[in-house]
């Protein structure tokens, strides 16, 4: 079987290391004497980038983690035509656990999934949020007057399960989302709509206090299916 090689000359001085001349790829260099007798030994390069397959694993893991959200509905685990959540809701997500872990609370509510939405930032819904003046610190401040403060000694777990109110308001997204017949991923907005259709929630509480309404929950819904980063000007 055919390899292909390069012959080596000796490198000059001129290109060391400290010249801040790199290789392209870490290389493998393996001895073929089959010209040796002419001009001496060769060696046969493999180009090999260890890149690659730590990427490739990433991805693979990536994959298996990113496109759910906890149900209470386990007859969803298994099917495959279920619409995914988008990257911005997942972070969200993962957002809100840690807010509630930083506020040391047992669980993660709704109060912790508005939090997360904006921690994230990004998302249409955070920015809706964010230009109707319902900001992470007024939240945080609401949540603590509503919740009030965890014991100092306690220490949330890493994961805080979801209550029955957020539990709830992921199940309402993706049902929204389902009814919808849209393609399509479900979004951050669905995920605020979920915890606004919890009326007895303490997200749907803060937002309340800070001035969201129904009326604004029409005007976000305009935009339920969008998941987009808009410009600053």
């Amino acid at each position: 079987m055919a390899t292909n090689t390069i012959s080596l000359l000796p490198i000059p001085s001129s290109f060391r290391k400290s010249d801040n001349f790199p290789l392209p790829h870490p290389l493998i260099l393996k001895p073929d004497n089959s010209l040796s007798s002419f001009i001496g030994t060769h060696l046969s390069i493999q180009l090999t980038n260890p890149w690659n397959r730590l990427s490739n694993h990433r991805r693979s893991t990536v994959a298996t983690v990113s496109f759910s959200l906890p149900t209470a509905k386990p007859e969803r685990g298994s099917s495959e035509k279920l619409p995914k959540w988008s990257a911005r809701a997942i972070k969200s997500f993962a957002m809100a656990e840690l807010e509630a872990r930083k506020l040391k609370y047992p669980n993660t509510g709704t109060e912790a999934l508005l939090m997360g939405i904006l921690v994230e930032g990004t998302s249409l819904a955070a920015k809706f949020l964010r230009a109707n003046g319902i900001t992470l610190f007024k939240v945080r401040d609401e949540t603590v007057n509503l919740l009030g403060r965890s014991d100092l000694y306690f220490f949330s777990p890493e994961h805080p399960p979801l209550t029955e109110p957020a539990q709830r308001a992921l199940d309402w997204a993706v049902d929204e989302k389902l009814k919808s017949g849209e393609n399509g991923e479900i979004t951050t907005t669905h995920l605020l709509l979920g915890i606004w259709s919890e009326k007895e929630s303490a997200g749907h509480k803060i937002m309340a206090a800070l001035g969201f309404d129904d009326e604004k929950a029409k005007e976000i819904a305009k935009s339920m299916n969008v998941d987009i980063v808009l410009s600053f000007k």
